[in-house]
Order: C-alpha cells, then structure tokens, then sequence
C-alpha cells in the first residue's frame, strides 16, 4: 500500500521529485513548494520532510514499476526532476548489479512515463562522470574513473537519447543546512570535532567547486521555468581544495585551525579511484540562466 501525506496546493504546476527524502531532495521539494509549485514528493520510508501545504508525499521504492506507474497516472506531473540515485562510490563497486539498477534502469522507466504523460524531464547526474583535468564545461569529453562515475554516464546517454524534453544538471560535493534525519555533511564533521578539540587531518592535493544547495535550487528553478533543454554545470565558482574548506569553517566558527592538519590523498587510500583535479565550470548556466552562486565563505556562513 502507498503511503500518502496530503497537504494542499496553490500552483498548477505538479512536479514529482524523486529521492524527496535525501540531501538534496529534502531542500528542493520544500523550495519549490514554498515558490507555490505542487510537489509530488516520492522516496523511501516514511516522509522526513516538514508537513506543509504544496507538497503530497508517496513512500515507494522507485524499482516498483506498477506503483510508480501508478503515481504518474494519479499526479500526472508536468516534470519530474530524479535526485535518487545510488552514490556512494564505494557501494557501487561493489554492488554492480544493484547500482545499475538503481542509477540507469530506474532513469529508463521514469523517462518512459515522462515521456507518456508529457512531462518535461531533468535529471540529476554528476562530476563523477569526468576524470581529471577539472574543471570542466559541459561539453567536456566524459571519462569516468569509477563504476558509480559510469552508471551516471549511462543514466545520462539514455536520457539524451530517450527524453523527449529534458535537462541534465551536474553538480559538485553539495552542502547546505541540514535538515531532519540528514547525515552530517563534511562542513558540520569539521565543525563537531574542532568544537571538541580533535585534531583532524584534511587533503590539500583535491580540488572542488563545491556547490552551496540553496543556489542549485534556485538553478533548477530557473531551467524548470524556461523549460530549457540540455546540460547545465550548476556548482560553485570557488575551487577550493577540502583542507581549505576546513580552515574557511574553523574561521567562519571562530575555531582552532591549527587542529586541522594538511595531508595528501596518500593518507588515506582508497578502493575505489576519484579524482584529484576535479570540479565544473560554470559559464554556460551563468549566460544562459543568470545563475550566480555564492562564495563558499558566503555558502559557509549560510550553513552552519
């Protein structure tokens, strides 16, 4: 039996957003709803987001196909915008099978009813689909250096190949405030050991254009609003290694910084490869969607 939370709606528009209990689903369904939008908030489990008008939550594992077929006939949304994914890159090697099913035949089956009920859309990938040399521009070449990295470029070419009408949006290494039930991010890690005087160490050889989550949300407003097709880089415009994130979060704190401790990557190695030199430019979102993220001292002090 799907479970559904009713709330009332002030907008026309319903947009179904899958993985509505993760980080970034959790931020968006409520900004949308608050813009007025009707949000069709589907995930796992019991809701995590805040009761309030605009949103109807539907608990579903989204490999479910007749009850997720069944969603769409009862909301006919005019866009969907799919956050689920499995991320974790470590899972992914892992778990092929598993990860296959969740990242591209999950994406096949929603971009199948999109297609059926005329709904525009977007999907949300990953600078996990590039490999070193970052930053880079949309039409950058992919070169994934791990599984998880090559499920999403799947996910992606079967959008771009299937979709009647869609956008890609890849963001980077999100962060914003947490909300209820979230796992704390990196920035609130720094933040909880340094507040108990841990020593921490952090590397310096990677860098990111980690992206703020508020200025995505208002990223995929503005797409969602025009309706444009195609790939758009909405991340930050800082690129910044993780050591100097943790030092620009011991200072918006006013916490010790000398308890963070510069390393490289050598210290803690990995089973799964990532890239060091990574991260996405962001001139085509800026041209075409007047899209302007915040800096991460700026991101920061929103955050925490």
């Amino acid at each position: 039996m799907i479970q559904v939370l009713h709330f009332s709606y002030n907008c026309n528009m319903n947009i179904l957003i899958t993985g509505a209990n993760g980080f970034l689903g959790q931020h968006l369904s409520l900004y949308l709803a608050n813009k007025g939008f009707k949000v069709v908030a589907v995930s796992r489990g019991e809701a995590k987001l805040p009761l309030q008008k605009n949103i109807t939550y539907y608990s579903l594992e989204l490999t479910d196909v007749s009850k997720l077929t069944a969603i769409f006939l009862q909301t006919t949304p005019s866009i969907v915008i799919h956050t689920a994914a499995m991320s974790k890159p470590d899972e992914c090697a892992a778990h092929q099978d598993l990860c296959l099913l969740h990242n591209v035949r999950v994406t096949e089956n929603l971009i199948a009813l999109a297609n059926q009920y005329g709904s525009f859309f977007m999907h949300i990938s990953t600078d996990f689909i590039f490999g070193e040399n970052g930053p880079h521009a949309e039409d950058a070449i992919p070169d994934p250096l791990n599984f998880y990295g090559e499920s999403k470029k799947m996910a992606e070419a079967h959008v771009t190949a299937n979709a009647q009408s869609f956008a890609i949006i890849r963001p980077v290494f999100i962060y914003g405030k947490l909300l209820h039930g979230m796992r704390p991010s990196f920035l609130h890690w720094v933040k909880h050991k340094l507040e108990a005087r841990e020593k921490i160490k952090v590397v310096t050889d990677q860098l990111r254009t980690p992206t703020y989550v508020m200025d995505i949300c208002k990223g995929i407003e503005s797409i969602l609003q025009q309706k444009k097709n195609g790939v758009f880089h909405l991340a930050g415009k800082d690129i910044i290694s993780p050591y100097q994130m943790a030092i620009i979060v011991a200072k918006a704190l006013k916490l010790d910084e000398s308890l963070i401790e510069p390393v490289n990557s050598d210290t803690f190695p990995e089973t799964v490869k990532r890239a060091k030199f990574s991260g996405l430019r962001i001139d085509k979102a800026r041209l075409e969607l007047g899209y302007e993220p915040v800096s991460f001292e700026e991101g920061v002090e929103l955050s925490l």
